[in-house]
């Protein structure tokens, strides 16, 4: 069952890839998360990884991290998972009021998810041929969800939609300013900085961890009472950064140039690396021969 699968998987993903243009922002922002949530990676994750990749990815974790964006069209009920919304002016997260789907449905957001994806990742030491769970499925919807939950119109107000309601220019652009978040600053940033160069954008967040931001990168990591996995936290920043950042002094028809650009690019970069972190640091925890699931929900 576990090997038919994974065959779908990677045949689902090698036909994707060769339609042009499916993959936007989506996969910058993804494949950069994942990127450097690759160089952060213990051993023994690094081998579970490895074993649950698709032949497509060719070994590569953050080729295939937008695969569960891709694929939302065909996967209707995924479509939740990617986001939660708080109540309009509301710069807090609350998983008991917000986590739920358009339905009503509770645990049905992008923390629910993480914290489901990481129970059946869990049973990788186990066994993957006897799980009841498609673990390659489980890897790449938790990636990509690491880097939704800390994109922060991913957290946003309910009434606008995460952003999505608020029409706005960027530049000479019309567009929303979820969309800005979303792939705009950080094609500007590409274009600007980085000669069009996604590798180059990824090293210099790289030498940020690493250099500017070490002090704060060593704990990014790091769950209070030793929890495998802590998502909440990492809404409740993101929906912080969307109040003080993203929405703060923007209104629809709002035009927005340099200023926005050059004070929120830093933002939507820190956030890229404590996606990569983070992530790295929970696989770390869930492939640990000696892990043990601790999660709340």
């Amino acid at each position: 069952m576990y090997r038919q699968g994974l065959w779908l998987i990677g045949t689902e993903l090698v036909f994707l890839l060769l339609i042009p243009g499916i993959l936007g922002w989506g996969s910058d922002g993804h494949y950069t998360t994942c990127k450097i949530a690759e160089d952060y990676l213990s051993e023994e994750a690094q081998a579970a990884v490895q074993q649950l990749l698709p032949a497509s990815a060719d070994g590569s974790l953050a080729s295939v991290c937008s695969w569960p964006d891709d694929v939302g069209k065909k996967l209707r009920w995924s479509t939740a998972l990617h986001y939660a919304n708080t109540p309009d002016s509301a710069c807090n997260y609350n998983y008991d009021r917000d986590c739920y789907d358009t339905a009503g449905n509770e645990d049905r957001c992008v923390t629910g998810a993480i914290y489901n994806y990481t129970k059946q990742l869990s049973g990788y030491q186990r066994s993957v041929i006897e799980s009841t769970y498609n673990l390659t499925e489980a890897l790449l919807f938790l990636s990509n969800f690491f880097g939704d939950v800390h994109q922060p119109l991913h957290i946003g107000f309910l009434g606008d939609k995460g952003g999505n309601k608020i029409q706005v220019r960027w530049y000479s652009t019309g567009t929303n300013l979820y969309r800005v978040w979303d792939e705009k600053i950080i094609q500007s940033a590409l274009a600007s900085f980085h000669n069009s160069d996604l590798t180059n954008l990824t090293q210099t967040i790289q030498q940020k961890i690493e250099n500017a931001w070490s002090n704060d990168a060593s704990s990014w990591g790091t769950c209070a009472n030793n929890l495998t996995v802590c998502p909440d936290s990492y809404a409740s920043e993101s929906i912080t950064a969307a109040c003080n950042y993203a929405y703060a002094n923007v209104t629809s028809g709002s035009k927005l140039g340099d200023e926005y650009f050059l004070s929120r690019l830093p933002v939507v970069e820190k956030r890229l690396a404590q996606g990569g972190v983070r992530l790295a640091a929970t696989l770390n925890r869930i492939f640990s021969s000696n892990a043990k699931l601790v999660a709340e929900a």
